[in-house]
């Protein structure tokens, strides 16, 4: 199916049955060029589809894990409950290792570890039941977070602004409208009229492959530009504001984004725009204290080097491709949530707004 012929909205992450049904994932991968959406009945593969960025963004990274739950716990219903949650540790010790830095992957785990130790007088076909329906809300409050993310950032927009996003915050990287584009959305929605600006975001490209493609399907106007344009975009005057996701944000609000979010962030304060990270109360990761302790990971070299398949530089040629930077906290004019506006950013702040999630 041409990736041009999605009418609506396409899910990122759908579930299809009961307890022995089957996670269905648009394979990111293909996109643009193709639309295509996966079936996964084993965990090792919903392992693979996070680790090689089918699926990708913190919170569907952490629906699908949930779901990925589900699915290896299927085989563990005819045996006792220390057998099963013997197994349910091994499951979400697998899911854990396949990327380290979007903190909605351990917490969507932990989450559904904590459910099963909340229902251990469960058997086990009835713990495999309570955990899909664990996930499902995972899903569900997900959704119900990009909406409230999208109205309180809307907010922030006015009437012919230009904005800028880095790498790709939409209803790909959720189960819903996204977070920083969920604010477009919401902002077109209001009548207002706003153009996007998308870094292409290197070495993967998800600004130019999927966040032209997400808002093109939207019918808001985008500009794709490479990421060593932003600086001079911004200096003629074409952008009012700067809004991007999160994987991770630590107590104090220092935020891990996507590679070369971090210099977005300093030419934005540069020329005094003010840079907003859009991301759900899931995507803190409040036993940290600063961005120093989240950890950073560390792709393959070819990434670079064999850029979609085409060999770009020398062979055996250094190379260094960390996935994440860390915009620090004194950057961001603010961190749009679904309980409202983190501003300033501060730890008081953060867990002012915070409290109660």
């Amino acid at each position: 199916m041409s990736a041009s012929s999605t009418a609506t909205p396409a899910r990122s992450v759908r579930w299809t049955g009961d307890e022995f049904g089957t996670l269905t994932l648009i394979d990111q991968t293909l996109l643009p060029v193709e639309f295509k959406e996966c079936e996964y009945r084993a965990v090792e593969d919903v392992w693979e589809a996070i680790k090689m960025l089918r699926v990708r963004g913190a919170p569907a990274i952490g629906c699908a894990a949930a779901y990925g739950v589900v699915i290896g716990m299927q085989g563990s219903t005819h045996g006792t409950r220390d057998e099963f949650d013997s197994r349910l540790t091994e499951v979400t010790d697998y899911l854990a290792g396949s990327r380290p830095t979007a903190v909605n992957l351990f917490w969507a785990l932990d989450r559904l570890k904590s459910t099963a130790t909340a229902n251990a007088q469960l058997a086990p076909a009835a713990m495999l039941a309570r955990l899909l329906s664990e996930a499902q809300a995972i899903e569900i409050e997900d959704r119900e977070m990009c909406a409230a993310i999208g109205r309180h950032g809307a907010e922030l927009l006015s009437n012919g602004d230009g904005v800028l996003t880095h790498c790709n915050a939409g209803g790909l990287a959720t189960a819903g409208d996204g977070t920083a584009l969920s604010v477009m959305f919401a902002a077109a929605a209001q009548g207002k009229q706003i153009h996007v600006y998308a870094d292409e975001t290197r070495p993967l490209l998800q600004g130019a492959r999927l966040t032209t493609w997400e808002l093109m399907q939207r019918e808001i106007p985008v500009t794709l530009i490479c990421d060593s344009m932003a600086g001079w975009v911004m200096q003629e005057g074409r952008i009012q504001a700067v809004i991007t996701g999160a994987d991770r944000i630590a107590a104090n609000g220092d935020s891990a984004n996507k590679i070369g979010t971090y210099s977005v962030a300093l030419l934005a304060k540069a020329h005094n725009i003010p840079f907003y990270i859009a991301a759900p109360s899931s995507t803190f990761d409040l036993s940290i204290s600063t961005g120093k302790e989240i950890p950073i990971e560390e792709r393959k070299s070819d990434e670079i080097t064999h850029g979609f398949g085409r060999q770009t530089a020398p062979e055996g040629v250094n190379v260094y491709n960390p996935a994440f930077d860390v915009t620090p906290a004194t950057h961001i004019a603010g961190i749009i949530t679904e309980k409202g506006i983190i501003s300033p950013v501060s730890t008081e702040n953060v867990a002012r707004v915070l409290k109660g999630r």
